[in-house]
């Protein structure tokens, strides 16, 4: 099943299927490690929802919700 990383829950894993955007906001997510087929775990979310604390290859990144958004996922049960 495919859903943003934005609609994640606190513990859900997925696998990055596909990273939208344009310009600058793309290559900001590809110089953080945002790239398809990185494993990624929702962490922690900020109260109203952003920021959002992902764990992937081996490092903890926070990141905006809009950014999030731009992150196709593929979920692991």
């Amino acid at each position: 099943m495919k859903k943003k990383l934005s609609e994640f829950a606190v513990g859900d894993k997925g696998v990055i299927c596909e990273v939208a955007g344009e310009g600058r906001v793309r290559r900001r997510l590809f110089d953080m490690g945002v790239t398809p087929g990185a494993e990624v775990q929702l962490r922690k979310k900020a109260p109203l929802g952003d920021p959002l604390e992902v764990r992937l290859r081996g490092y903890t990144l926070t990141m905006r919700k809009s950014e999030a958004e731009q992150v196709t996922m593929e979920v692991k049960k």
